[in-house]
């Protein structure tokens, strides 16, 4: 799953928001830093959307 992958499982979110949520400390490492952007095992991602989804729709 690539960023913009992320930011419509995300609901449509800007680029910002999606590197902003991408780049902390509890989101899952990318399995690979290609020319093309990062790349996350969709998996992780909506493994870690369970759980903190709601806090995103705080922050």
């Amino acid at each position: 799953m690539g960023a913009h992958e992320i930011r419509v499982r995300l609901g449509g979110v800007s680029r910002q928001r999606a590197y902003q949520i991408s780049s902390r400390a509890d989101f899952p490492k990318p399995v690979a830093d290609l020319a093309q952007g990062k790349v996350w095992l969709a998996e992780d991602v909506e493994a870690w959307m369970k759980v903190h989804r709601r806090d995103l729709d705080e922050d």
